[in-house]
């Protein structure tokens, strides 16, 4: 008969498994128009990384205590939402444990680790910095914004090519040329600025589509890299001799791809 507590880690897995499936979906969508997708990628990815973060803490625990999982005082007041902490708590967990990453050994990169402190932001309160605003609360940063400037243009900048951001700006002013005397566009941008005129929407509009594939990839990156550490750290527990710890790689295994096939993926909602 399966334990209380193998059930209880298995259904955690697998509502973690879905949330990060579908964050990984949600945030290659999201753009200026649409930036309720934008909650949606971050709550969902906010969530599931915070959940296999701390799996991967647990295991740990468990391991180095004789099968015993750490209490919940431990889990609320010293980890609690920040996703970076976690992190951190992990890369020690890989020096300390001599464990060789396949794919990636660490998240030190400057994206990466921008796309932890924004989620990590996120889970610890920017999630409310509209409300906040309006009912005169203290404002952290706009989730969006921070995004914006700290991830996608960094990506724009760096992995689309010149060729493609020439072809941006051409589709931009042409599609101006032909609608600017028809059309009227009201959005704001995703750092909060007005956007009044019909080449800096159909701009903004390319250069999303443009950094989506990376901003995907990016993210799933980071899934990756707690997916492989989760396999590792599985594979000591079992060894203890426990029956407690489910076969987390059966859960997890579309996430341990190489890059190469996860930029073929655009849905991971369904995996």
């Amino acid at each position: 008969m399966l334990s209380e507590t193998f059930k209880a880690l298995a259904t955690e897995a697998e509502f973690t498994k879905e949330m990060l499936g579908s964050g990984a979906t949600q945030i290659r969508k999201a753009n200026y128009a649409t930036k309720g997708v934008y909650f949606q990628a971050f709550t969902s990815l906010s969530t599931g990384l915070e959940r296999i973060g701390k799996l991967c803490l647990m295991l740990d625990h468990f391991i180095d205590h004789g099968g015993k999982f750490p209490d919940s005082e431990y889990m609320r007041t010293k980890i609690g939402h920040n996703i970076v902490v976690i992190y951190d708590e992990s890369a020690a967990i890989v020096t300390k444990r001599l464990i060789s990453m396949r794919f990636s050994q660490s998240l030190g990169g400057p994206v990466h680790q921008a796309i932890l402190k924004t989620l990590s932001d996120f889970a610890q309160g920017d999630r409310y910095s509209n409300i906040n605003l309006v009912v005169g609360a203290k404002r952290q940063s706009d989730p969006i914004a921070t995004w914006f400037k700290e991830v996608d243009e960094p990506l724009f900048n760096t992995c689309v090519s010149t060729k493609k951001k020439e072809s941006i700006g051409i589709n931009a002013a042409a599609v101006a040329a032909i609608l600017t005397p028809h059309a009227i566009v009201r959005h704001t941008s995703e750092t909060g600025s007005e956007i009044k005129y019909v080449e800096d929407a159909s701009y903004r509009t390319g250069m999303q589509r443009a950094v989506a594939p990376y901003r995907q990839l990016y993210v799933l990156q980071i899934i990756r890299y707690w997916v492989e550490l989760l396999f590792s750290l599985q594979d000591a527990a079992v060894q203890t001799g426990t029956e407690d710890i489910p076969f987390f790689s059966d859960v997890f295994r579309p996430f341990y791809n190489c890059d190469s096939y996860i930029k073929t993926r655009k849905t991971w909602d369904t995996v």
